[in-house]
């Protein structure tokens, strides 16, 4: 039997054309050794060049960033923390190898409790329900209700903490920055409440300083500032009433207090000064008399030396205290014995004829 061997290579191309899709009338597709020599005249022409420098200069501009003067940046390697670059010129590897998440540390930040700031202006309104308000709703020591309104202001002091240490910073420092508010209003009596507002706000300041440097947070809290403190609306009235009884109470205190301070002093002044005297008399009292004890001794000393002439003495000194005050003296001889020479006598000296 003789082959047709051109009919048998015939039949064996239309095979190979059906398997590979092609048919009658439809294009060949194109063979690998075809694809391999187009690359070859590809690379050939250049263009695999300006693709490098390309992806070259993707590279740079991926790696370089810039960090500004009030910001940190936070490096990422591989979604893991690798360093921290500070302000200005900064690399990283490209392509996400690392990423870099820029933080402000110097951005004041401020959050709000009891009240809500207008925007665009300096006025503030209170809540007028809510969880905001609910937050401003404190039992005092006194166990009376208070609404204390206050505002923290802070700022990221470490960028790594802030981060990464905690899922929610904001709803921690919201949170804690309450609970350290309600504690030491929980101390307090609510006249102290409304009178030393400072105070009260520097003490929370520290605790929850305290509180978020625990959790590591990477937050320095700069101030607490508390608005206007008060009392519910409901129970305003009676509350005012309360504080002017207690005002009224105080006033009355004070003002007998000061009688007291006039009255006392002055009575224990009149009291010194009497006390004063009496001692002073006493001592005159007793200076006098020891004085006329030791003239006494020593007129007897004297005395006891020469009898008659102390005696006489005395009896000359006495006389000369007595004789002055008897008045018109007259001298009568115990030998006269004729009384008409003393016909004048108990007339006026002045009446009588010289």
């Amino acid at each position: 039997m003789n082959w047709d061997w051109e009919k048998l290579r015939e039949n064996q191309q239309k095979f190979e054309q059906k398997s590979q899709g092609g048919g009658p009338g439809m294009p060949r597709p194109p063979q690998v050794d075809e694809i391999l020599n187009k690359f070859k005249d590809f690379r050939s022409s250049g263009i695999v060049f300006f693709v490098v420098i390309f992806l070259v200069v993707i590279a740079g501009f991926s790696s370089v960033f810039t960090v500004k003067q009030a910001e940190q940046g936070v490096i990422q390697r591989f979604g893991k923390y690798n360093r921290t670059a500070q302000p200005g010129l900064n690399f990283k590897l490209p392509f996400n190898i690392e990423k870099v998440t820029k933080v402000n540390v110097e951005l004041v930040y401020k959050e709000e409790f009891g009240f809500q700031t207008v925007k665009g202006s300096t006025n503030f309104r209170f809540s007028s329900g809510g969880p905001n308000q609910e937050a401003a709703l404190m039992l005092t020591g006194d166990l009376n209700v208070a609404v204390v309104p206050w505002i923290v202001q802070y700022r990221i002091s470490n960028p790594r903490n802030y981060l990464f240490k905690v899922k929610d910073v904001r709803a921690i420092l919201r949170d804690m920055s309450e609970a350290s508010m309600r504690t030491i209003v929980g101390d307090r009596s609510i006249t102290e409440v409304i009178s030393k507002r400072e105070a009260i706000a520097d003490a929370a300041r520290r605790m929850l300083q305290k509180e978020m440097d625990q959790a590591q947070s990477g937050i320095h809290i700069q101030t607490i500032e508390m608005k206007k403190t008060n009392v519910p609306e409901p129970v305003q009235a009676s509350f005012n009433e309360v504080n002017q009884a207690r005002q009224e109470k105080e006033q009355t205190i004070y003002k007998a207090r000061e009688e007291y301070n006039k009255a006392v002093p002055l009575a224990r002044g009149e009291a010194l000064r009497v006390v004063k005297d009496a001692e002073g008399y006493a001592i005159d009292r007793v200076n006098r008399a020891q004085g006329d004890a030791a003239k006494f001794t020593a007129v007897y000393l004297e005395y006891a030396k020469a009898k008659d002439v102390t005696k006489t003495r005395m009896y000359l000194e006495a006389m000369l205290e007595v004789f002055p005050k008897l008045g018109t003296k007259y001298i009568i001889d115990s030998e006269q014995k004729n009384l008409l020479p003393f016909l004048n006598m108990g007339q006026d000296r002045s009446l009588v004829q010289p």
